[in-house]
């Protein structure tokens, strides 16, 4: 059952928006920041057993100038912060960062002036991964969800248009401190 049979015609339309996601969400080229225990978890699924390979990302790239999604596996230190905000910046963009573990999205169980409550006070973050340590079919599952988000980005001035309309929402939205009900 090729495309042939899908497409009696020959024919396919579809936009440049929708060619360009496709493309950038089937070669992804991450880059390794392993800090701690879930850095063992993000080298499993690159083994064998779970293949990254199959969604084209069988290399993890050491240098970020390659590489245009970061996998922030374990907790970021304050001495590591400006390194990995560095290591951020050279990296061409388009870019994306998966925040792997609770220590990355949000400080996990070290809770003191030592470790970065969370690694979006550093970059921005476009996906997070819970779990201490999350497994390797965890880590796919997320970066199968990051495809799809990446796959319907717009481009140009949809994009900007898109960011605004984000942007107002975020000013819009009620403060955390009026919020009534289950968050109270």
């Amino acid at each position: 059952m090729g495309i042939e049979e899908k497409l009696p015609s020959g024919v396919l339309l579809t936009t440049v928006e929708g060619v360009a996601g496709y493309f950038r969400k089937a070669s992804f080229w991450p880059a390794t920041f392993g800090l701690a225990c879930c850095a063992i978890e993000m080298m499993t699924s690159g083994g064998p057993k779970y293949d990254l390979a199959r969604f084209g990302m069988e290399v993890f790239r050491a240098s970020p100038r390659q590489a245009d999604l970061m996998i922030v596996a374990g907790r970021v230190s304050q001495k590591m912060a400006p390194v990995l905000r560095q290591i951020y910046d050279q990296m061409p963009g388009p870019k994306w960062v998966l925040a792997m573990g609770a220590c990355s999205s949000s400080g996990g169980m070290f809770n003191n002036y030592a470790i970065v409550q969370g690694v979006d006070h550093v970059v921005p973050v476009d996906m997070y991964l819970p779990g201490c340590p999350p497994r390797p079919e965890m880590l796919i599952d997320a970066i199968l969800k990051l495809h799809d988000q990446v796959q319907h980005t717009k481009l140009g001035a949809h994009r900007q248009a898109e960011i605004a309309e984000l942007e107002e929402s975020a000013l819009a939205a009620l403060p955390t401190s009026d919020m009534k009900g289950l968050l109270r």
